[in-house]
């Protein structure tokens, strides 16, 4: 066995135009990508990335939920292979690298190591998984849920988009609904490759994210219950403002989050007033708060504090405040010994690097369930995703697929 050297890198160009190729596949209003899950554009991106894994040597798997699988084989059949990959579905208003980056980056391994005729001991898989974003049926992280056993394979065909249309109807319907049982596979270990997502690699100088955390999520949607009366004819202390309960909640919120700095965050991005009229003051208010930290005690202490306080402050208001919690999961903690790969790879290549926390969800938290994981992170323009103006630079991009070969390959076992 033989460990990877310094000079084994990817083909960047390659890596880049591959990118923009696929980034043709259901093109945005503004230079991104709309190429929501399950859809038309969806299967027509899933067939270009199997013509290029067939035409890379390797066969395609397909499961009940869509994820696709292109396996490269190794010198050992019973080995468990070495899964690396992340998604290609997009936000309604997404970038051309949210995701498919962290498959065509898996590609690109499979590409390099043909190129250099290099077999590893490990064969080496390249997952797309079904509905990461989960914009158009949710929850995200739809296919890897069900992979690693969070979500049943029923519920997630029930889910339903805007239109009444389900997730399961509307695979079939594009033609990537396989046989092949769902969770089955059995995993070596699994690497993927993403933008950060955020700012700080980018503000830091830092090639790399070695990521060895991901953010656990709490969702808690807040009705408050008021009364709708005219706004000019109610005097002042007679008001039972939903809206003004609200605002005081949502700076709780701010506060309730900078309380555990640096690294918890929280904010309600889903807002509602009803009747949402100039003159009539809010009589419901329905808002959905987002805490978010690495640490399972810090959410579960943001979480009761915002209870107790939005109660307080609705008593006191005389409004009422029900709570429903409506999504959510653990933070995750990334396999050490993979984790270590990543770290090794991105020294040994010469690129800064730094420890980081991913502050967005991804496959690799379900997959790390089931199986050691780690993720790579490189940088993306001012931290912006989940917007058609999304921006990495080909050096980046190449960054992190050199270190992902090097963390796949020294995982995977070079054939000496």
């Amino acid at each position: 066995m033989t460990e990877p050297t310094a000079n084994m890198t990817v083909d960047g160009d390659r890596l880049w135009d591959s990118l923009m190729e696929m980034a043709r596949i259901g093109p945005g209003v503004a230079g991104g990508n709309n190429r929501q899950t399950v859809t038309d554009e969806d299967g027509e991106g899933r067939a270009l990335f199997q013509r290029w894994c067939e035409a890379a040597g390797c066969s395609m798997g397909l499961d009940q939920m869509g994820n696709m699988f292109a396996r490269r084989e190794g010198s050992d059949p019973e080995a468990l292979p070495v899964y690396v990959g992340s998604h290609l579905d997009t936000q309604p208003t997404g970038g051309k690298y949210d995701g498919v980056l962290g498959v065509l980056g898996g590609l690109e391994i499979l590409r390099t190591l043909n190129d250099l005729d290099i077999r590893t001991r490990h064969p080496i898989v390249v997952t797309n998984w079904t509905n990461e974003e989960g914009t158009r049926f949710a929850p995200a992280m739809l296919a890897s849920g069900v992979f690693a056993g969070v979500h049943a394979q029923d519920w997630a065909y029930d889910r339903e988009d805007h239109d009444g249309k389900k997730f399961g109807d509307e695979l079939a319907r594009i033609g990537w609904k396989g046989e092949e049982e769902v969770g089955a596979r059995k995993m070596h270990a699994f690497f993927e490759l993403h933008i950060e997502q955020g700012p700080i690699l980018e503000a830091e100088g830092k090639d790399i994210g070695v990521v060895t955390h991901g953010q656990g999520l709490s969702w808690t949607q807040v009705t408050v219950t008021g009364k709708e009366s005219h706004t000019g004819s109610t005097p002042m202390p007679m008001r039972k403002n939903a809206g003004l309960g609200m605002a005081r909640i949502l700076d709780k919120v701010d506060e309730i989050a900078w309380s555990h700095k640096p690294d918890a965050v929280g904010a309600a991005g889903h807002i509602e007033v009803f009747p949402n009229s100039r003159n009539v003051i809010p009589g419901k208010a329905v808002f959905t708060v987002d805490f978010r930290s690495p640490e399972l005690a810090v959410i579960e202490d943001m979480e009761a504090r915002l209870r107790k306080e939005a109660q307080a402050i609705c008593d006191e208001m005389g409004l009422e405040v029900a709570f429903e919690k409506v999504g959510g999961f653990d933070p995750v903690t990334f396999d050490e010994g993979c984790v270590t790969a990543v770290r090794a790879a991105a020294e040994r290549l010469g690129y800064s690097h730094r420890d980081i926390i991913s502050g967005a969800g991804h496959d690799a938290c379900w997959i790390n369930r089931v199986a050691p994981t780690a993720m790579v992170m490189c940088p993306c323009v001012d931290g912006l995703s989940h917007n058609e103006a999304e921006e990495i630079s080909k050096a980046w991009a190449k960054a992190g697929a050199d270190v992902l070969l090097h963390a796949v390959v020294e995982t995977a076992r070079i054939e000496g």
